[in-house]
C-alpha cells in the first residue's frame, strides 16, 4: 500500500505550526490555520488534505464557522472530536468582540451604538438568540450576557435569568437584544408581552430596561425609538 502524504513529509520550514511560530498567524493560509486546529490527519488523509476538504465542501471560512457539528462531522477525516474542536474555535472568535474588556470604551447613546456592538454576533444565526447589554450609570458597557437560544417566549426568557446576570455585574441599566432569523425586525406579539414583563420586573429590582432592540437582516427595531418604552 502506498504511504499517504503527511505534514511531516513537508520540509520543516513549510509545516503550518513552524510557519505560524516564525511568521505569525496572519501569514498562514486558511488551509494552514484549519490544519493546525484539526491537529492531525487520518490513516488515509493528511491533515492538510482534510483542511482543504473542509474549504471545498463549505466554500468559505464563514460557511465553515456557521456549520453544525453534524455537518462538520460528515466531512471525510473530521469525525465528532475534530468537529467539536473546530466549532469551539469559531465560537471563541465570535465571542471575543463581546468581552467587556473589548468594549471598555463603548458608550451607548443611540440604538445604532447597540447594533454596532452586537449585530455581527447575531447576523447569521438561524435561531433566535436573546442577550442583554449591561451598562453602568454613565451608559458605559460593562458586559454582554447570553440569556437564551430558541423561539422566544416567556418561559425561555425569564426575568430571573435576565436580572441575575445584571445584578451580578452591578448594572445600573440594561438593553435587551435579540435577532429575528427571518430578517424582519418587526416585533411579534410574544416580543411585546415579553418586553413589558421584563420592564416591569426591572422596576421592581431597580434596574431600568432602557431599550429592546430586535436585529434582522433588513435592519433593526428599537422599542425606545418607537415610544414603546
Amino acid at each position: 500500500m502506498k504511504k499517504s502524504f503527511t505534514v511531516h513529509d513537508l520540509p520543516k520550514t513549510e509545516r503550518p505550526r513552524e510557519r505560524l511560530k516564525k511568521f505569525g498567524a496572519e501569514a498562514l493560509s486558511a488551509q494552514e490555520l484549519l490544519a493546525i486546529i484539526i491537529g492531525r490527519g487520518s490513516p488515509k488523509q493528511s491533515v492538510m488534505k482534510i483542511a482543504q476538504e473542509l474549504l471545498t465542501t463549505f466554500g468559505s471560512i464563514k460557511a465553515i464557522s456557521n456549520a453544525t457539528i453534524e455537518q462538520l462531522d460528515a466531512v471525510t477525516g473530521i469525525g465528532p472530536a475534530k468537529a467539536m474542536q473546530i466549532k469551539a474555535c469559531f465560537e471563541l472568535a465570535k465571542r471575543k468582540n463581546l468581552e467587556p474588556e473589548n468594549n471598555q470604551d463603548a458608550y451607548i447613546e443611540t440604538p445604532k451604538d447597540v447594533v454596532n456592538i452586537i449585530s455581527k454576533e447575531l447576523a447569521d444565526k438561524t435561531k433566535e438568540h436573546f442577550k442583554i447589554i449591561m451598562l453602568n450609570t454613565r451608559n458605559k458597557v460593562i458586559g454582554v450576557s447570553g440569556i437564551s437560544i430558541g423561539t422566544l417566549n416567556a418561559s425561555l426568557v425569564h426575568p430571573r435569568e435576565v436580572f441575575k446576570a445584571a445584578i451580578d455585574h452591578c448594572s445600573a441599566s440594561i438593553i435587551l437584544v435579540h435577532n429575528h432569523p427571518s430578517g424582519d425586525p418587526e416585533p411579534s406579539d410574544d416580543d411585546l408581552i415579553m418586553t413589558k414583563r421584563l420592564v416591569d420586573s426591572g422596576k421592581l429590582v431597580g434596574i431600568e430596561v432602557i431599550d429592546h432592540i430586535i436585529i434582522g437582516k433588513n435592519g433593526y427595531y428599537s422599542f425606545k425609538d418607537k415610544k414603546l418604552l
